[in-house]
């Protein structure tokens, strides 16, 4: 068994933001549905007359705000992670070491020669 200590904040925030703004990749579509569906669902356009605008506006921040939010909230759990593992110990991990390439049955390269 493995034991993970501690965590690195940055690396795992830099993975978080990029996992969550990946996940916000996912909704763009919805909001884009919905941003076209608010456009057209008043007859009266002049009640809310940026409603479709405000929908593709959203769709691309939605990507960078999730983003955010995951780098954040990445970091904040990573500095929790560290001082929750500091007294009840770390994650228990079992790894299995695969065997590597098969391995020349010879030496790659050639023997040196003697200075005569």
């Amino acid at each position: 068994m493995h034991i993970v200590k501690s965590v690195g904040v940055m690396s795992f925030a830099k993975i978080m933001g990029l996992v969550y703004g990946c996940l916000g990749l996912i909704v763009v579509p919805f909001f884009l549905i919905a941003g076209l569906a608010g456009s057209f669902a008043s007859p009266d356009k002049s009640a809310f007359p940026f409603a479709g605008a405000i929908g593709v506006a959203f769709t691309i921040l939605a990507p960078l705000i999730y983003g955010g939010m995951g780098f954040v909230f990445g970091a904040i759990g990573a500095l929790i992670y560290n001082l929750v593992a500091k007294w009840i110990g770390g994650l228990e991990l079992e790894l299995e070491v695969r065997p590597s390439a098969p391995s020349a049955p010879y030496p790659l390269s050639p023997p040196a020669t003697p200075n005569i």
